[in-house]
């Protein structure tokens, strides 16, 4: 990964071992620009939250260097760094006011009572909460906590943010809600992120790069479009979106374009990403949404499918089937109003272009 120049924040060779023999976070190098919202994304265990940790001052590298503006932080301590900081359960003291939540940051620095009072009325405007300075906590909305935390983390100015699954307590239209508010608000002040989640939507939603960890290692670092239409191996295919999994032998290679005889016997086309080699054992990965059912036209790749379930999803139906032995095998189709006459047991021909599938490594 190449260095940003000026970098925000800088991962050199960070490694974390919380019994000096188990890597929890290994060799992690990773450049964050000033004013990105990079978005670290994983399963529970994969280093994501260690991470964050490490770079609010929270927990200690075991090796390597942590660098906020060009400056080694791993010696500075927590309150010293000059980071906002937003977790999941809000962290608001319930006996104070929201403007005194937010004044409180403001006090621990020594800044005078009327820019105190100047900064949090400007917070809370940021966050559309201008006319609730005077209630508790406990009088606000769970959406409205999570915003006066925000606020909270906004009000000293700080360039940097660290947000730690700030989302995970709410319920799923508020959280999207939420999600398009702290985009905006980073939009507007330009201030840089670094947001850890588990959720996929969330990251591809907010995210100018998202970083999918795993087992402690970055398995790929990329705009979120990129992450979705090109995954790199086979684990950030099944963890970004929903993905049919077809296993087989590779035949042959030309140029960007394999030939994968799959283990029924069933020869595909796809694009050769994560193989090597002729008689690689290979995962082809395949979006839903670019399988065609009953294509009007000739396609790269035409199968039969048994159809086991049809489910009407409003703006698509997703036609569960059988293809090429995998029982689990989607197609989403869109809605055009003119439902086509599918039932379950009937055998149609599905296909997709090879461009739209990826070989990758294979998944056991």
């Amino acid at each position: 990964m190449s260095n940003i120049t000026g970098a925000a924040v800088r991962f050199e060779k960070v490694q974390k071992s919380y019994d000096g023999e188990v890597m929890v976070v290994k060799d992690l190098n990773l450049d964050v620009a000033p004013g990105e919202f990079l978005t670290m994304l994983g399963p529970s265990g994969s280093g994501k939250s260690t991470c964050l940790m490490m770079l609010a001052g929270f927990e200690p590298a075991t090796n390597g260097e942590i660098y906020l503006n060009d400056k080694a932080i791993n010696s500075v301590p927590p309150n010293k760094r000059g980071i906002g900081m937003v977790f999941q359960n809000y962290a608001l003291f319930p006996h104070m006011s929201v403007a005194e939540n937010l004044a409180f940051p403001l006090k621990v620095r020594g800044i005078s009572g009327a820019d105190i009072d100047k900064k949090v009325k400007r917070a809370l405007e940021m966050v559309e909460l201008g006319a609730f300075g005077n209630r508790r906590p406990a009088q606000l909305s769970g959406g409205q906590q999570q915003r006066v935390a925000v606020a909270r983390a906004l009000v000293f100015e700080p360039d940097l943010i660290l947000m730690d699954e700030p989302l995970g307590a709410l319920d799923k239209q508020l959280r999207e809600q939420m999600q398009y508010e702290i985009k905006h608000i980073h939009e507007n002040l330009g201030v840089t992120v670094v947001y850890v989640t588990h959720d996929q939507t969330e990251a591809l939603t907010m995210s100018d790069r998202v970083a999918v960890f795993e087992d402690g290692i970055i398995q790929q670092l990329s705009p979120p479009d990129e992450l979705y239409e090109s995954p790199q191996n086979s684990f950030v295919a099944q963890f970004i979106g929903e993905n049919n999994k077809l296993s087989g032998k590779v035949t042959a290679i030309n140029g960007k374009v394999c030939e994968v005889l799959l283990d029924d016997r069933t020869s595909v086309k796809s694009e050769a990403v994560n193989v090597s080699a002729i008689g690689d054992r290979t995962t082809i990965s395949l979006r839903p949404e670019r399988v065609e059912v009953e294509p009007e036209v000739s396609m790269d790749n035409m199968l039969s499918g048994k159809i086991s379930e049809i489910l009407y999803l409003g703006d698509h139906l997703r036609i569960v089937m059988e293809v090429a032995g995998n029982k689990e095998f989607i197609a989403k189709v869109r809605n055009r109003g003119e439902l086509r006459p599918l039932k379950k047991d009937q055998t149609i021909t599905v296909g997709w272009a090879a461009g739209d599938c990826k070989a990758l490594d294979p998944v056991a």
